[in-house]
């Protein structure tokens, strides 16, 4: 049976069905992140970024079409975060405007809207690069026209734009050579597939099921949980409002142990946790599985995992008493707010972004007005920015994102404020500390933009983190575990020690005009050990002035620049 029109009904149904779809494979899509760095985010980017768009859809009272497309559009671009969130925004803000006044949509209009998001997507890049999201939308709009030429059955269009997505999909490794070199298809395309697959599904009467869903290694729910938790920060929620108050992690060994009775089954494993509580997390191999569950019953998932092995790992937190802290510290803090002279507004805003107290710390000193929590692995919304930029109350601002995947975000947010506001297109914290030097409270927005962009190029950045996978890529042969040392964007050093790593990277950084060296320390490391780099790098040149910090910064131990 043919389908001639998507009316509201249909349309809701397919945006959340793909909100849901790719939810459920936010961690397949980031692990196919190129480097096998801790830090892929492009699923949970889109993810987010789709919620958004879904809770706009869902606030509003119109049955039209092309009422709720502007509220998707809407809601992606606020929610949109990294440079494949605001894609996929930009996508459907093309596809909005060309359905803007119809009530339902044919074949014809469907496919037409297609083609106007790839349109604008296109236009929304300055260097459009193929081999990602950008040609699996242009492929995809072009069977979507094809087809509606000559059947005007919505579903027989969808399904060809569906497949032709991915059958772009498949090829953007024959586009992007480092995509071919590491093995994967692009991410963004891969999640904007995802997207199309689940429009698909819906007009053909299939259900989203787990049947395409992707289970995570152990340290990418690692990264989940984090996630989860950074997610679930709950300001003023009343502890006695938790649910289920009991954040509990365990490690079991399958088969090892004397209570051991079952069989291990994932479905029959997870299914049992699933109606203890939420924000449940399972994954496992041949030897372990972990789980990470909000429960109000912590003993039995303990004593279900032991039908199944011995408790390798057990880690309870009372969720309702850390909030009573929060709450606690926030009250403190408020009265401390309270009791201080209300600041004059600045007239010139720094809005930057970066992780970690220390990090924080270390900007505010250098001027900046506010320290967007954020980076890699949490990049803020167009929201996010905008709302820091409209809290500062000042005349105009300036954004430097610190971070290539945060730059699309950013130009959208600038778009939005009623202040002028101008972007440095800062790439990484090292270059966002230097851009801060050129700034000059004395100068216009146009030349404090200039001086801080000419002052991008005098730096030298490089991180320390660990590879989370197996892989080849410039030119190393890379294994789970190794540290590496990664200079202006490019796999630099691959070694076994985050200190030695430390230490080739500099070294590979250092030239005759090198003068500073600004050492970094994160989380994952100590002072001391940032000392002895420090003792290291001064070794390799005693005229180098090497200064150390602690940024407490998550995923990478280290972050250094010189200039």
């Amino acid at each position: 049976m043919q389908t001639k029109k998507i009316t509201n009904h249909e349309f809701i149904k397919m945006i959340e069905a793909a909100s849901a779809f790719l939810d459920q494979n936010a961690e397949f899509i980031n692990s196919l992140n190129v480097f096998p760095v801790p830090d892929g985010d492009t699923g949970t980017n889109m993810s987010l970024s789709l919620d958004s768009g879904l809770k706009y859809v869902n606030e509003s009272t119109s049955t039209e079409v092309g009422d709720l497309a502007q509220s998707l559009a809407k809601g992606l671009l606020m929610g949109a975060r990294g440079n494949s969130g605001v894609i996929l925004s930009q996508i459907f803000r093309g596809f909005s405007k060309d359905v803007a006044g119809k009530a339902e949509l044919s074949a014809t209009d469907l496919a037409d809207a297609f083609a106007a998001g790839a349109q604008t997507a296109y236009k929304a890049v300055m260097k459009p690069t193929e081999g990602t999201i950008l040609t699996v939308i242009r492929e995809a709009a072009k069977a979507a026209r094809k087809t509606a030429a000559r059947d005007d059955d919505i579903v027989a269009v969808l399904d060809a734009t569906y497949e032709a997505a991915d059958a772009a999909l498949q090829t953007t490794p024959d586009l992007l050579p480092v995509l071919k070199q590491v093995g994967v298809v692009d991410s963004g395309g891969q999640g904007l597939t995802f997207v199309l697959q689940a429009f698909d599904d819906v007009l053909n009467g299939r259900e989203i099921t787990a049947k395409a869903a992707h289970q995570p290694n152990s340290s990418e729910m690692d990264e989940m949980i984090d996630a989860e938790h950074h997610r679930s920060v709950q300001g003023k929620l009343n502890p006695d409002d938790i649910v289920y108050g009991y954040c509990t992690e365990i490690m079991v060994r399958i088969g090892k142990g004397k209570q051991v009775d079952r069989e291990f089954d994932y479905d029959t494993f997870y299914q049992y946790l699933a109606d203890l509580g939420d924000s449940l997390l399972v994954v496992n191999d041949d030897e372990i599985v972990k789980v990470h569950v909000h429960t109000e019953h912590p003993g039995k998932v303990m004593a279900w995992g032991q039908e199944f092995g011995d408790l390798a790992k057990v880690k309870v937190d009372n969720m309702r008493l850390q909030q009573e802290t929060i709450i606690e510290h926030d009250d403190e803090t408020a009265q401390a707010d309270t009791a201080t002279e209300p600041v004059e507004a600045p007239e010139t805003a720094i809005i930057t972004i970066a992780a970690g107290k220390g990090m924080q710390s270390l900007f505010e000193s250098l001027g900046a007005t506010t320290v967007i929590a954020g980076g890699q692995t949490m990049n803020p919304s167009t929201q996010d920015i905008v709302d820091a930029i409209q809290a500062s109350h000042a005349k105009q601002a300036i954004v430097l994102p610190n971070n290539g995947n945060i730059f699309l975000a950013a130009e959208q947010a600038v778009k939005v404020v009623d202040i002028p506001t101008v972007i440095v297109h800062s790439r990484s914290i090292s270059q966002g500390m230097t851009a801060m030097l050129g700034f000059e409270p004395d100068h216009s927005l146009t030349e404090n933009q200039s001086a801080m962009e000419d002052n991008l190029s005098t730096v030298k950045g490089g991180e320390v983190t660990h590879a989370v996978r197996d892989t080849q890529v410039d030119g190393f042969d890379i294994k789970e575990g190794n540290f590496m040392g990664i200079i202006d964007g490019k796999i630099a050093v691959v070694t076994d020690d985050t200190e030695e790593a430390a230490i080739q990277m500099v070294n590979k950084m250092l030239t005759d005009d090198s003068e500073i060296v600004t050492i970094i320390y994160g989380e994952d490391t100590t002072k001391a050990v940032a000392e002895r780099v420090q003792a290291a790098v001064e070794e390799l040149d005693d005229e180098l002035e090497v200064e150390v910090h602690e940024g407490d910064q998550p995923v990478y131990p280290f972050i250094i620049s010189v200039e």
